[in-house]
Order: C-alpha cells, then structure tokens, then sequence
C-alpha cells in the first residue's frame, strides 16, 4: 500500500420511516454502534436531507406517507448514486423485492429484524463501499504516477 492515508470518520446513515417508534428505536441501535444517524419520516424530507449532507447508507422504508419507497430509491439514485440503499420493508413479496433491486436497492432486510442482522448487513455493504472508494483513489493514483513518467520521459527527449 503505497501511502494509503487512512482516514477514520463515523460512517453517517440517513433512517427513513414514517413509524417514529421504529426511527427512534433504530436510532439508538445504529448510534450506540458508531454510526451517525438522521432521520426522515417521508420521501420529501428524505430527499431534502440527501441534497444537503453526504450519506454513506439510507435505510428506506418501502411503505412511506408521500412516495413509495421505490420511487424514493429511483429519485435517490440520480442524486447520490454512491449512496448505499438498503430497503426496509414488513411487506416481503417477490415483486418488492425485485422492484427494489431495478430502482437500485443494493439491499433488502425484512421487518421485524434483529438488530445483529441489521447491523451485520449494513457493515457488510459500508465495507464494500469503502473498498469500491479505495480501489477507484488507487486506479486514480496509478494513472497520475504513469502519466508524470510518461510527461517526464518525453521532457528529456
């Protein structure tokens, strides 16, 4: 690792539920475990909060007040595609599902969960995340050493 600078930061999730025991409780577990935590309670706040702050992972409801939470996802994934969305859903069915994944879910976790199970998933896709992150500044970095080389190369022809 050629100078990897290593920089720690608490990963920030943004909860969106219309349900504020669910918020409230989900909350708590996410923040007791390091993460940074805001809520929404509709697709409108939602929304608004993604335009303002960066978020590592939304955590969506598919069931929402204004706005399914499908038609969230595909509003979310024009502007933050590098966000991880996880959709949060007590109404399992097939079509759900795959409807989540063609707008852009990159997870899917059913109501009621334990909270192990929500911790573990959301760990597993901030890890990917990061190593997505890191292979990207890695490739950046390469091309900007072979290419100074390359510059440098034909300065002494």
């Amino acid at each position: 690792m050629r100078g990897r600078e290593i920089l720690v930061h608490k990963p920030r999730i943004l909860l969106i539920d219309d349900d504020e025991t669910v918020r409230d409780t989900v909350s708590a577990v996410l923040e007791e475990n390091g993460y940074i935590v805001d809520m929404a309670k509709n697709g409108k706040e939602a929304i608004v909060a993604s335009n303002t702050k960066f978020y590592n992972l939304a955590l969506i409801d598919i069931k929402l007040p204004d706005v399914e939470g499908v038609e969230l996802l595909a509003a979310m994934k024009e502007t933050t595609p590098e966000m991880v969305k996880i959709v949060v859903t007590g109404y399992p069915t097939l079509e759900n599902a795959i409807n989540a994944l063609n707008q852009g879910a990159d997870g899917y976790i059913v109501k009621p969960f334990k909270n192990e199970e929500l911790l573990d998933k959301i760990q597993k896709h901030l890890k990917k995340q990061q190593d997505a992150k890191y292979y990207n500044e890695e490739k950046i970095a390469d091309f900007i050493e072979s290419r100074s080389k390359e510059m440098e190369s034909q300065e002494h022809v």
